[in-house]
């Protein structure tokens, strides 16, 4: 029953939210700090309705200064809530277009200045990560990027797709892991109290002065560090729990 009733209250949620930010969208058009007050309407109240409780531990992300790609896990549409709690100012995130058919949530994510990615047309794409290039080098905005290119649904971290990583060597940002522990599984949407997530930022990756040799190696240096953060919280959390 509880299930229930919190599913009804977050789609409400979800639909009220996004018809806020959708007048902050309209208010202020493709500023890249909409993206962050958007997240902080959908995460902050959607998190008390899920009865989740997240400790974040993010000084790396949210006291950098500059541009940079931040690359995340991807578990499920529940990230809305669970890392919308630590989008930094300035950032926006690669989205498939097919969101823009969602109603209200598709509008201000356009208008807060995200970028659609047209996956079925390779010519498109490429554009859209060429423009996105250029807001990491010239508009001093970051990109929130999630690599696995997927919901891995807790199943652990899947391969990562070479774009985000491409981006950061082609404008020479550093990228910034962010990691959520796996809660997807371990959430009892049933109780009061639903379950904890952890979340940790990585210290930032330099890749000014890299070629696009040096790729390969980049992407396993950045989930290789992901996967072992991952470990580490899903074993303080198991350790808690124990305890």
């Amino acid at each position: 029953m509880l299930f229930v009733l919190r599913m009804l209250a977050l789609a409400v949620h979800f639909v009220l939210a996004g018809m806020l930010g959708l007048l902050i969208g309209v208010w202020r058009p493709f500023n890249p700090d909409n993206s962050r007050l958007c997240a902080r309407l959908y995460a902050l109240p959607g998190l008390w309705l899920l009865g989740l409780k997240v400790h974040a531990e993010a000084r790396s992300l949210l006291e950098h200064r500059h541009a940079c790609v931040i690359i995340a896990n991807h578990q499920s549409n529940y990230d809305l809530y669970v890392l919308g709690r630590v989008v930094p100012p300035r950032t926006v995130s690669i989205g498939k277009k097919s969101l823009k058919w969602i109603p209200f949530f598709g509008q201000l994510y356009w208008l807060a200045g995200n970028v659609l990615l047209d996956r079925s047309n390779p010519l498109k794409a490429k554009q859209a990560m060429l423009t996105t290039t250029d807001t990491l080098r010239h508009r001093d905005t970051s990109i929130w990027v999630f690599p696995e290119g997927t919901r891995n649904l807790g199943q652990g971290l899947q391969p990562f797709k070479k774009g985000a990583f491409q981006m950061a060597i082609a404008a020479g940002v550093p990228i910034i892991p962010v990691c959520a522990s796996n809660y997807v599984q371990r959430m009892r949407l049933n109780r009061w109290h639903s379950g904890r997530v952890l979340i940790r930022s990585l210290p930032a990756i330099a890749t000014a002065g890299m070629s696009m040799d040096e790729l390969p190696r980049l992407i396993e240096d950045c989930r290789a560090q992901m996967l072992h953060c991952i470990d580490a919280m899903d074993r303080q959390l198991a350790a808690d729990d124990a305890a």
